[in-house]
């Protein structure tokens, strides 16, 4: 099952979220929370799997929670859902450590199976937001340590042939499981494979080495 903490500052967005995510047969909603604060209570309280959080919220906001929950001993993955479809939003909410952005239009099916994608470990993101984000440079803010790098072509190039081909699955937004069956290795070499990756690049999270991938023109469209 995939334990989602569900957070939103309206009552009747959680109510619709529950009821929505719920009526799958693998996700489950262990909790709510109303707060930034409330959410980092509630993650350390029940160890979720996912947090599908609005960025907008009194007090903490959504970007405050996801740093914050990226320092917890096991972070569960962020999912931002949100009415703000903005460049920069998306890479705050990236910079954070979020792994997936979509917005609150989404249709239902989107955000189940958005939920599924963050839960396998690949990336989430709203098509026409991701798109301008990783097409128009607006990445740096969320990847700021090599984007912003002048020595990114060099960091790029010393990848062995393997290491990119990696990363242009990573850009593509692959599952751990999608890449061991490209790459045919297995899902445990892949993960370990995925770290050093992220290592190499000095990135924190796989959304941001795949926006690398599209800056680096290693998906065809960078």
């Amino acid at each position: 099952m995939i334990r989602v903490l569900v957070a939103d500052d309206e009552p009747l967005m959680r109510f619709a979220l529950r009821t929505l995510l719920e009526s799958q047969d693998d996700i489950v909603v262990i909790d709510e929370a109303c707060n930034g604060a409330q959410v980092l209570e509630r993650a350390r309280e029940g160890r979720p799997d996912i947090v599908l959080t609005d960025l907008r919220m009194p007090g903490m906001d959504g970007i405050e929670a996801t740093r914050g929950l990226m320092e917890l001993p096991e972070p569960p993955a962020v999912l931002v859902l949100t009415t703000f479809d903005t460049e920069d939003g998306i890479a705050h909410a990236l910079s954070a450590g979020a792994t997936g952005y979509l917005l609150k239009d989404a249709p239902p099916e989107q955000v189940v199976a958005a939920v599924r994608l963050v839960a396998s470990g690949a990336a989430a993101l709203a098509p026409g937001p991701a798109a301008r984000l990783a097409l128009s440079g607006a990445g740096r803010g969320a990847a700021s340590r090599p984007a912003a790098s002048p020595d990114l072509r060099r960091r790029l190039a010393s990848l062995n042939e393997q290491q990119r081909e990696l990363l242009r699955h990573l850009g593509a937004g692959l599952s751990n499981a999608g890449i061991a069956r490209s790459m045919h290795l297995s899902e445990g070499t892949v993960k370990a494979y995925v770290s050093r990756l992220m290592s190499v690049l000095e990135v924190d999270n796989r959304t941001q080495a795949a926006i690398l991938a599209h800056q680096g023109g290693l998906t065809g469209g960078g």
